[in-house]
């Protein structure tokens, strides 16, 4: 499962503009359409503000990996972002996040869905990387310190 290949430098939001959960989702979501893409941003919000219901994706450390399933999307779909000030996501730790992954499946994709949070949590685990992460100035600087990490645990 290599995270960079589905993820994609024009999938990578360096500054984040959102202040809310809602708008974050939406703003991450819009970069696949942008991205010429044929995805319906909207039913994908939808479809991460239900799974947010279970309980929040912000699992502490300033990190957030909203995830869901879509119906009709033909491949699992990933997009990265950063917030500097950070945005109250609900998180566990009740801190703001800062580093969000987003990742959507296929609604037929379990395995494939399951081995990419897995994977994107152990890179996460990684105190440097996400301070790398969020000392970097460029989406490329993102991007290519998103596959340099994920080289390291293929």
């Amino acid at each position: 499962m290599n995270i960079a290949e589905l993820t994609g430098e024009h999938f990578v939001i360096r500054d984040l503009k959102s202040q809310t959960k809602k708008e974050v989702l939406t703003e991450l979501a819009e970069v696949f359409a942008e991205g010429g893409l044929e995805i319906d941003s909207n039913r994908m919000v939808e479809v991460l503000l239900e799974r947010e219901k279970l309980g929040s994706t912000g699992i502490g450390d300033g990190i957030a990996i909203p995830h869901g399933k879509l119906k009709g999307l033909k491949k699992l779909l990933i997009s990265v972002g950063k917030s500097l000030p950070g945005i109250d996501f609900e998180s566990l730790d009740g801190k703001p996040v800062h580093i969000f992954f987003m990742l959507v499946a296929p609604e037929n994709s379990a395995g494939q869905h399951l081995k990419a949070l897995a994977k994107i949590s152990r890179m996460l685990k990684d105190e440097d990387f996400r301070a790398a992460l969020m000392n970097a100035e460029s989406t490329a600087d993102m991007y290519h310190i998103v596959k340099a990490k994920d080289g390291m645990l293929l």
